[in-house]
């Protein structure tokens, strides 16, 4: 079977400072896979080159047998690739549904004309969009906030709002970026069971960037390592666990030569 989506010698660089080098990773349809590494690994830009926020320096993401430097980024969400971010990106003057709302943009197919006479498919459409957003509500166990502004909700709230605008928009593969960052013990163990149930209820490949160990080694099915924006180890997260590399990047030890200072605002942890 092949995978639902393959990094091939992906590698990113800015200038002189190559963020990401030569990584391969491959992720397979049904899975929960975990990139972990510490601060500065390159992590954030491997899910930026995945999701089309920036483009490879060299090799290809393959996602569901297509190339994605053949693909539009606009369309990445089209294909079926959701994607939340480290830092929030709602709107904070609209509501939790409006927010969901927006990522069921995708799906609509209706001309200009449509919109502005609002019936036959424009009405069908929206009627459509707004069931399906109060079923991720309601999944997501955020009813009490629907209606509640975004900018007045608290930081896990607002989490837990883009969590959900990525599911509005049917993803087959969705991609978290330190989705518990912040939160506390409660709201982390709520996170980590939605990300089960997101996986085993709607069927969502899941890959998530994420410093939480407890829920990476928990909950994941694979788990790889980066490192000065190299791949250093992978695997099952017993095998990860144990792996001398893994330690010594974390713990310390003898690491090799950290690369100069970042001035890319992309180049992520």
């Amino acid at each position: 079977m092949s995978p639902l989506l393959s990094v091939e010698n992906l590698s990113k660089s800015f200038g002189g400072l190559k963020a990401v080098a030569d990584i391969n990773l491959s992720v397979m349809a049904g899975e929960i896979c975990s990139v972990i590494g510490p601060n500065g690994a390159g992590k954030t830009t491997l899910f930026n080159m995945i999701s089309g926020v920036l483009r490879p320096s060299g090799g290809r993401v393959v996602f569901d047998g297509t190339d994605l430097s053949r693909v539009s980024p606009s369309r990445f969400a089209a294909i079926g690739i959701g994607r939340t971010f480290q830092n929030l990106a709602l709107f904070k003057h609209g509501t939790a549904a409006e927010n969901i709302l927006t990522g069921r943009h995708t799906h609509l197919r209706s001309t200009v004309l449509d919109a502005v006479l609002y019936f036959g498919r424009t009405r069908k459409e929206e009627i459509e969009a707004r069931r399906y957003v109060e079923r991720i509500i309601e999944f997501l166990e955020i009813e009490h906030i629907r209606d509640a502004v975004v900018g007045t909700l608290s930081y896990g709230q607002q989490k837990r709002v883009e969590l959900a605008r990525a599911l509005a928009c049917q993803p087959k593969l969705l991609l978290l970026d330190e989705m518990v960052s912040g939160m506390n013990q409660e709201e982390t163990e709520d996170i980590a069971r939605f990300v089960l149930d997101i996986r085993d209820e709607l069927g969502i490949t899941v890959v998530m960037i994420e410093h939480e160990m407890r829920i990476v080694m928990d909950i994941s099915d694979r788990v790889h390592v980066l490192n000065f924006g190299r791949k250093i180890a992978g695997g099952t997260p017993d095998e990860v666990r144990r792996d001398p590399a893994v330690a010594e990047a974390y713990l310390g030890g003898h690491r090799p030569q950290a690369p100069a200072q970042k001035t890319d605002p992309h180049v992520g942890a």
